[in-house]
Parts: structure tokens; C-alpha cells; sequence
């Protein structure tokens, strides 16, 4: 067997189902070329399960208050646990995190789901990764579609920030990079 099949299963080093590159709209070719910085939101249902979503739509605007923006699914158990306490959090993820990203963003099998096999805090906003060297608590203020998205914004309520900061997951034309030099 050669290592681009296990068993009857191909192994594809792309996408088969991706729709092609001259393909797409020009928009999305676009917002393909402006690395992102990927980011991971979570929160607490209202029943107490934890729900979560990588996200790389995010941008922080610093004033009084401070605020978070960001775009997601509003079809996503994340989006459900957010309108329903008002509460999360968000975590800049680190190149180590690679895995964790595509498993919450639902690329990758989570056997049990994404937040087993990871330890994480309690918080009152949310959940947090453990080791993490950044994360912020967060009010949702207001949420609209925006769109294929929801435009949420939120006030951050609480940052926590350790040192040395890790090198950044980011996301640039379909793939994870990591920042050299």
C-alpha cells in the first residue's frame, strides 16, 4: 500500500470537492489573499455543554469600551450558546493548534467532540484553552446578518495576556501559515 491510500480510501493533498480556483467568485479569491489571524470562540448553552467555532473573521477595536468584532454561522451551536447567555470567549489560536482549529471548525473528526482530549478552564464567559497565551471575555452587544454570515459585536469585558506570546496560527489562500523572519 502506498502512503496516499489506506485501504480502499484515497488520499487527496487538496480538496476534491473544492470548486476551482478560476471558478470562484472574485471576491472570495480576494478575502483568500489577506492572511487571518484564526481564532477560537466558545461558550457555555444554557444547559452547560460548551459549544465552539474557529473563526478567522475577527477584529478587535480598541476604545471605551473595547469591542470584538467578528462573522460567524448562524446556524452553529456556538451562534445558539452566544444568543442565549450573551456570553463567550475568544482565543487567538497558536501554530501548535493546527489540529484543534480544523477539528472545531468541523474538517477534522472530533470523536466525542472537539473540547475532549484538550483541558480547558471555566470561565464565566466561557471555556478556555489551557496554555493559551491570550484570551478575552466577551458581552454580545448586537448581531445582524451580514452577508452569508452574522456580524457579531461584542463588548470585551475581560483580557488576559501572558508572555512570551507564541507564534500566531494564521490563514492565507486555503492553508495554515506560519509568520517567518
Amino acid at each position: 500500500m502506498n502512503s496516499d491510500t489506506l485501504g480502499s480510501v484515497t488520499i487527496h493533498s487538496s480538496d476534491p470537492f473544492a470548486v476551482p480556483e478560476g471558478e470562484r467568485s472574485p471576491v472570495r479569491r480576494l478575502r483568500g489573499r489577506l492572511a487571518s489571524a484564526v481564532t477560537l470562540w466558545t461558550a457555555n448553552a444554557p444547559d452547560g455543554r460548551p459549544a465552539g467555532l474557529t473563526v478567522s473573521s475577527t477584529v478587535v477595536v480598541e476604545g471605551e469600551p473595547s469591542r470584538l468584532l467578528g462573522l460567524l454561522d448562524e446556524e452553529s451551536t456556538l451562534w445558539e450558546a452566544i444568543r442565549s447567555t450573551g456570553r463567550f470567549a475568544m482565543m487567538p489560536l497558536r501554530e501548535a493548534d493546527r489540529q484543534l482549529a480544523d477539528q472545531f471548525a468541523g474538517l477534522l473528526p472530533a470523536p466525542g467532540g472537539a473540547f475532549v482530549g484538550h483541558e480547558w478552564r471555566a470561565t464565566e464567559s466561557g471555556p478556555v484553552l489551557e496554555g493559551v497565551d491570550a484570551w478575552v471575555g466577551c458581552r454580545l452587544e448586537t448581531a445582524r446578518p451580514f452577508g452569508w454570515s452574522l456580524l457579531v459585536e461584542a463588548t470585551i469585558e475581560r483580557v488576559e495576556l501572558s508572555e512570551p506570546a507564541a507564534a500566531p496560527l494564521l490563514h492565507h489562500r486555503g492553508r495554515y501559515r506560519h509568520l517567518t523572519g
